[in-house]
């Protein structure tokens, strides 16, 4: 079995700073890209940022220029460092991660289970 956790949300004023870490743990061969999602209630779900293995970036233009992705391959986590946030920014952030499971098991889609980030004054 394969588990992500994220941690590191929590509550903030507009204008600080979080940083979220999703660490995938369990039995499997490779991580491939790892990518952050959130979902604000009554909203559908968005794409936030993602890296390949190789550590290519891809952001969401809400967020360019204010959230850093990053992930260290030996430790199996992803980072999500949030600055300057904003009470637009609030939602359930999500971790995905596609992984190699086995030889036929590959590219598999995995889920946390989210973390709660909230920006109020």
């Amino acid at each position: 079995q394969v588990h992500l956790v994220e941690s590191g949300g929590g509550l903030v004023q507009p204008g600080g700073s979080l940083n979220l870490s999703c660490e995938a743990s369990g039995s499997f061969r490779t991580i491939w890209t790892m990518g952050w999602y959130r979902q604000a209630p009554g909203k559908q779900r968005e794409f936030i940022a993602d890296i390949s293995r190789g550590l290519s970036t891809n952001y969401a233009d809400s967020v360019k220029g204010r959230f850093t992705i990053s992930r260290d391959n030996a430790k199996n986590t992803m980072y999500l460092q949030m600055n300057n946030l904003k009470p637009e920014d609030t939602a359930v952030y999500s971790c995905n991660a596609k992984i190699s499971v086995s030889m036929i098991l590959r590219n598999q889609d995995y889920w946390g289970q989210g973390t709660q980030v909230t920006v109020s004054s």
